[in-house]
């Protein structure tokens, strides 16, 4: 009893610091709704155009501002208070929620509706998720404990994909999609009165003599001439161009491969939660950031092999198997770039870095969902997500012939920063 305590105490131990308590407690209640929304949304553009090319289309505009804002995002997030710029773009967030569910609702709806409000939303999440990420350092008091928050994020952002799909299915099926964006604008709310009440000191405005597009430029260099970083972010970029566009097909797998409906298609991705979540408690249970390295080649490649026998399964039972191994290589995968890349960082230079961790993550996926839409419409749904998973697998394997040498440079930061001990001189 008292080893599960300790165990318990480790996986949990970012939540000892108030602030990162009560963003874990926001974060956790509005993401639920980020997840019924997003669901309702691929829902809704296939109840009302029966297109795999327009679900492309719908994920290709929802993204594509995070890919071509975030960088610059990433300038100002090193610039500006971290914490005031995430309360701005949680109201504008909650903002576009209400108007997309007021135009469902009052039965207004048009594709070009949800075309426009999705490329609202990508230019919000191009600010909102570097900033997220680079905001939690400031959330805890002692650096040893940052690899446990990222990990204890994910478990948040996975556990909220584990109930909202769910809850998306039940309610789509009911009451229609409309509803799913009204509680995503209500669950804003709690986020941003967790933001408010944080105790946080006011970061000093930063002088800043040189022009935001050196800056810019001083990013990419610092991000794309060191090797880690650099080979870390190429692996996320292909997983998430080939691998991850897979959700904008699930609807085609949940209504014409599988037969089933909404709740199906809920179901399907709340599997993939359940995976995921198991994946974040893997991570958080882990004391230090040692041998991530190896876990990003085993996560890519699990992932990769998750999506290739998807794509041959008929049987739903076994897909939902699937979906939740599929969650766990990306979640884990994710996870842990993410924790390895602000290990890594220079603070001065970490907006600007997770900035391009966005554009990695979430930038690619819009040319991902295209790309699967028009594939998709021509040579099918499950010929597609086999392709993509393919690419996953071999990204992972010529990432892990990088190993070795990525380790050799990442050594000397482990020592300065105490991760790992100095060798004694003979």
């Amino acid at each position: 009893m008292a080893d599960s305590t300790k165990g318990f105490k480790l996986i949990l131990r970012a939540l000892r610091y108030r602030n990162y308590r009560l963003f874990f407690g926001g974060q956790s209640i509005s993401l639920v709704g980020t997840w019924m929304q997003q669901i309702a949304i691929n829902w809704l553009v296939f109840r009302l155009t029966h297109s795999a090319l327009l679900l492309g289309v719908v994920g290709f505009t929802s993204r594509i501002p995070t890919f071509v804002f975030a960088p610059f995002a990433g300038v100002f997030v090193d610039r500006w208070d971290r914490h005031r710029l995430l309360v701005t773009t949680q109201v504008l967030a909650m903002l576009q929620a209400f108007v997309l569910a007021f135009l469902v609702l009052s039965g207004s709806v048009q594709v070009w509706h949800i075309i426009v409000l999705s490329l609202v939303l990508g230019l919000v999440n191009a600010f909102d998720v570097p900033v997220r990420q680079a905001l939690v350092v400031n959330l805890i008091e002692r650096r040893e404990d940052l690899g446990n928050a990222i990990a204890l994020n994910s478990s948040m952002v996975n556990g909220s994909r584990l109930v909202g799909p769910s809850i998306a299915g039940f309610l789509i099926a009911t009451v229609g999609e409309g509803i799913c964006f009204l509680l995503n604008g209500v669950s804003f709310i709690a986020v941003i009165i967790s933001l408010l009440a944080m105790d946080l000191p006011r970061q000093p405005k930063k002088a800043h003599g040189s022009h935001p597009w050196h800056e810019l430029k001083e990013g990419f260099s610092y991000a794309f001439g060191f090797p880690p970083i650099r080979s870390i972010l190429l692996l996320l970029a292909l997983v998430s161009l080939m691998g991850m566009p897979y959700a904008v097909l699930m609807p085609i797998f949940a209504e014409n491969i599988l037969k089933g409906g909404p709740q199906a298609f809920g179901f399907l991705l709340g599997a993939t939660g359940v995976g995921a979540l198991a994946g974040a408690i893997f991570l958080a249970s882990r004391q230090n950031v040692l041998g991530l390295g190896r876990i990003i080649v085993m996560a890519s490649s699990v992932f990769g092999i998750g999506l290739v026998s998807f794509s041959f399964s008929r049987i739903y039972s076994l897909s939902l198997a699937l979906m939740a191994i599929t969650g766990f290589g990306m979640m884990v995968n994710m996870t842990s770039s993410n924790t390895v890349l602000q290990t890594i960082v220079e603070e001065d230079k970490r907006g600007r870095v997770m900035s391009f961790y966005t554009m990695a993550f979430m930038g690619m996926v819009p040319f991902g969902s295209l790309l699967a839409g028009s594939v998709a419409h021509t040579i099918g749904a499950p010929a597609t997500v086999l392709i993509g998973g393919l690419s996953c697998i071999l990204g992972s394997l010529l990432f892990a012939r990088q190993l070795p040498s990525l380790r050799k440079m990442v050594r000397p930061i482990y020592v300065q920063k105490g991760i790992l001990l100095e060798p004694p001189s003979e």
